[in-house]
């Protein structure tokens, strides 16, 4: 099979059966592209869903076009793309002209309260992941811990509360951080 064929495929089997947006993909992208294929790292896919966090465009069609940009140059970054986002545009044409009477079936209205559930695990499957990824990749593993603990911690308070703190300032304050705690003394260190 060609490599822009499996690349086409793979993606569109992602983009077909994931639900829940791009943190809900993480998991499906990690099984398909990291363990299975060994088109990318773990890290590599870490650091793509970093970017994609900071810049325009959903997490998975912005993996989708990395990994097909790597394995097969443009062509393979198109046809990537065009695997994730199809199925997609094609499940929520079809749904979107009978989405109202679809709903009124208990059947089809019970499927999409477990398909809710079935989203939260698969986020929260992928946050596991990459925090023991991250965590084996830190320097100094139990900053690694308090960041995340502090991090998490701050955002549910926040949430309880019902103070609107963007996660843009959250991102901002953890690369500041990270920068002071592990950069400046690297830097310190070097000039000795």
């Amino acid at each position: 099979m060609s490599i822009l064929l499996e690349l086409f495929l793979t993606f569109a089997k992602i983009g077909a059966f994931t639900f829940g947006g791009g943190y809900a993909m993480i998991s499906l992208l990690d099984h398909e592209c990291v363990e299975k294929r060994e088109w990318i790292t773990s890290d590599e896919l870490m650091d793509v869903t970093v970017v994609a966090e900071s810049t325009p465009g959903p997490i998975a069609i912005n993996c989708a076009t990395y990994t097909g940009y790597k394995k097969a140059g443009l062509p393979g970054a198109v046809v990537a793309t065009l695997g994730m986002v199809l199925p997609s545009f094609l499940i929520i044409l079809i749904i979107s002209a009978f989405f109202e009477d679809l709903l009124n079936y208990p059947l089809v209205a019970n499927a999409f309260r477990g398909i809710r559930i079935a989203v939260v695990i698969l986020i929260m499957q992928a946050a596991v992941k990459m925090i023991k990824k991250m965590i084996k990749k830190t320097p100094n593993k139990p900053l690694g811990i308090a960041f995340i603990i502090v991090f998490f911690t701050a955002v549910l308070v926040f949430d309880w509360l019902g103070i609107h703190f963007s996660t843009i300032y959250l991102i901002l304050i953890a690369g500041f951080l990270g920068f002071c705690l592990y950069a400046l003394p690297k830097r310190k260190g070097a000039q000795k």
